[in-house]
């Protein structure tokens, strides 16, 4: 997706992979989603936790640094894929 249509393309269908998660009605509102020890997860966990919680609060910028800093960190292919996997995760548990 990155090599196709950039990184912005991928932060979309990333987002949307979120708002899949986190599922519809959420109300506005600041959130703190809790993650316990996500401090000791690795890189992707990390990231896929962070941006989660970017989506639950509407935090597009934060979503955007995420991606540039995984970027330039070489491992937003890594993220990306934890990502798409937690969704695919997610949405079996909530069709069941």
């Amino acid at each position: 997706m990155v090599h196709r249509g950039g990184v912005e393309a991928a932060c979309e269908l990333a987002w949307g992979l979120a708002a899949k998660m986190v599922g519809d009605g959420l109300a506005r509102g600041p959130w703190r989603l809790e993650f316990p020890d996500i401090e000791q997860a690795a890189y992707d966990a990390r990231w896929v936790a962070r941006f989660l919680s970017a989506y639950a609060n509407a935090d597009l910028s934060t979503a955007t640094a995420l991606f540039r800093t995984a970027q330039l960190d070489g491992k937003l292919e890594q993220c990306l894929l934890m990502l798409a996997g937690s969704a695919v995760a997610t949405i079996r548990r909530h069709t069941r």
